[in-house]
């Protein structure tokens, strides 16, 4: 590249001084230094035996997957010709379009982006000749290599949505925009800073690698956001704990309450706070402040000597307990329940469990984004069948437990341009540190999951489906869902990959009481986490939910702006009305532990 064009691309960045040379050639060095730094904190903990380096379990199943879709295309002369054809051809296309733009003609291009892909905002990737022309090549291929799984003929329904979930893992990961010298954006800021951006982006780069002992640990958000300060900021009193859990109960603002209190039991995947996120934000506090005395589980980030606790113990351990807890606490001997993805999971099998026992100690309850039938369950499939369940079961009984680094992973890829590849950019190319946000603090903040609960949960659940068709037993007890009788408020969210609408609505037709089956605007955490001050989505309702599709549900849904909050507290009050004196926390039988949110919440991974 000529210093013209260098000095021209520094001007259009507003960079007067132009392309200095040496001072990028100084941090080129500096650069260079900083990703030996990187490499140095890579290899010092596998030179220490810290980490063992073996090939990742999940490359065999990629491996043999796409091995599958290459077999129908190789195997056949004919089908082979033509899927090289069909590429080449495309390519051919490309030249040529290309070739008439450079004479001055007009001609329409080859390939473009979603409107929605972030990636080629940058308006260079379509007035640059020569970057419109790598987009324009990577969009042919990935469409090709997308249509190689859609059109293999023979793959079974998960081999097909295994290979399309690693096709497009290998698309996003070579994407131009990826690359300084293929990206506009960042080549237009490396030379216009000099390559100060490079210098800064190794350095976090190292850092992070550092921070993950090993392993890139990518940041999401600044650094300096902290729980009890930031987050998780409802009053509240730690009432009781034991190994796994520990229950808060909140501070009331209100001088009457409900009579029956409300139990929360959130997922142990990640932390509770995502219902706690902050002032603005808070379902906790808006529960409060709407005349609810709220018990909140915490749930223990479990090491190694915690591995050997079971999904029945998480049940007795945790909602049973807590529902004993909260009668000593108040009298109250029912409770208002609510249970948030793989919370909801452990909700529904308790309330199961309860129903064979014959034990009332629930007035109703209500699924956030949670799951009880397991067919039209989300992306996560991708990640479940018995190869690769039985390959996981083996790494964690070594560790005992499954680090939350690799359950975050795994909730990343499906998202990865959004979630990791847009960082990896960001951060390590542009050099710019990410801005402090909740949210994003909370998806890093991951949590470490005892082998043999994580081990029940996915083959009861996501591998055998044994909940909703009644083979499930717990403490030696078949559940069966027709048996729970108490009304159900199950809300699902329009665009989850997590917990998908379809499947909650699915889900609904198998318990034995009535449900309220509510659709909120957005996915599996905006969807939920929606204040109705912030005036954002929408929700539907629609009483008729046996023996429809959410497609025929959606059509004859009435839709409601706003947060669906209003409308689940109306829905409470219905079925249990009874007001009584608020309650402090800490002034009944049970004496304060500690203030909220406590202390198992703080423990990191």
């Amino acid at each position: 590249m000529s210093d013209t064009l260098l000095d021209t691309k520094a001007a259009e960045s507003g960079n007067a001084k132009g392309f200095d040379p040496e001072a990028f050639s100084a941090n080129l060095a500096r650069a260079i230094e900083s990703s030996g730094r990187a490499l140095s904190a890579y290899l010092k903990p596998r030179e220490n035996g810290e980490v063992t380096d073996q090939p990742p379990a999940q490359l065999t199943e990629v491996v043999k997957t796409l091995t599958s879709v290459a077999d129908y295309w190789l195997s056949d002369e004919q089908r082979a010709a033509e899927v090289q054809t069909k590429i080449g051809k495309s390519y051919l296309e490309l030249l040529s379009s290309a070739t008439r733009r450079l004479s001055g003609e007009a001609a329409a291009p080859a390939a473009e982006p979603s409107p929605r892909d972030k990636r080629f905002q940058d308006p260079e990737w379509k007035t640059n000749q020569f970057f419109e022309f790598v987009m324009q090549a990577y969009l042919l291929t990935t469409q090709w290599a997308n249509d190689l799984v859609k059109n293999a003929n023979g793959l079974d329904p998960h081999t097909r949505k295994k290979a399309e979930f690693y096709i497009q893992q290998v698309t996003n990961a070579i994407s131009p925009s990826n690359f300084i010298l293929t990206n506009p954006e960042v080549l237009r800021q490396t030379l216009a800073s000099n390559g100060d951006n490079l210098v800064r982006g190794m350095k976090m780069l190292a850092e992070d690698i550092e921070a993950g002992h090993g392993t890139l640990k990518i940041r999401q958000s600044a650094a300096d956001l902290e729980i009890g300060r930031d987050l998780a900021l409802t009053p509240g009193k730690v009432i009781y704990q034991n190994e796994i859990m520990q229950l808060i109960q909140y501070t009331p603002t209100t001088e009457s309450v409900l009579r029956t209190p409300l139990l929360i039991v959130p997922p142990w995947i990640n932390k509770f706070y995502i219902l706690d996120l902050n002032r603005q934000k808070s379902f906790v506090q808006w529960c409060v402040n709407q005349g609810l005395t709220v018990f909140l589980i915490s749930w223990v980030n479990p090491d190694k000597k915690l591995g050997g606790k079971t999904f029945e113990d998480y049940m007795r351990e945790g909602p049973l307990t807590a529902m004993d807890v909260i009668e000593k606490a108040t009298g109250e001997m029912r409770v208002h329940t609510m249970g948030y993805c793989v919370g909801g999971t452990l909700l529904a099998t308790t309330l199961a469990w309860l129903a064979e026992k014959r034990r009332v100690r629930v007035t109703s309850a209500t699924f956030l984004a949670a799951q009880v039938d397991f067919t039209h369950a989300g992306d996560l499939l991708v990640f479940v069948d018995e190869n690769q369940v039985s390959s996981l079961e083996r790494e964690m009984k070594q560790a005992g437990v499954l680090e939350g680094s690799k359950m975050a992973m795994a909730f990343n890829m499906l998202r990865s341009n959004d979630l990791i590849w847009s960082y990896v950019v960001s951060n390590y190319l542009k050099g710019k540190e990410p801005a402090a946000f909740d949210l994003l603090h909370w998806n890093s903040d991951a949590t470490r999951m005892p082998a043999a609960n994580h081990s029940f949960y996915l083959r009861n659940c996501y591998l055998e489906n044994r909940l909703s068709t009644g083979t499930m037993a717990i403490d030696n007890t078949q559940l069966d869902l027709s048996k729970v009788k108490v009304p159900i408020y199950n809300l699902a969210t329009r665009e989850d990959h997590i917990a998908p609408a379809e499947s909650v609505l699915y889900g609904s037709q198998f318990f034995g009481g009535p449900v309220k089956y509510v659709v909120a605007g957005s996915g599996h955490i905006a969807g939920v986490v929606n204040p109705p001050e912030s005036g954002k989505y929408q929700y539907w309702t629609n009483d008729r939910i046996q023996n429809t599709t959410l497609t025929d549900w959606f059509k004859d849904a009435e839709e409601h702006k706003g947060s669906w909050w209003p409308d689940w507290r109306a829905w409470l009050e219905t079925i249990d009305a009874e007001q009584v004196p608020a309650r402090i926390p800490g002034t009944g039988q049970l004496e304060a532990l500690e203030d909220a949110p406590g202390s198992y919440v703080r423990v990191r991974a």
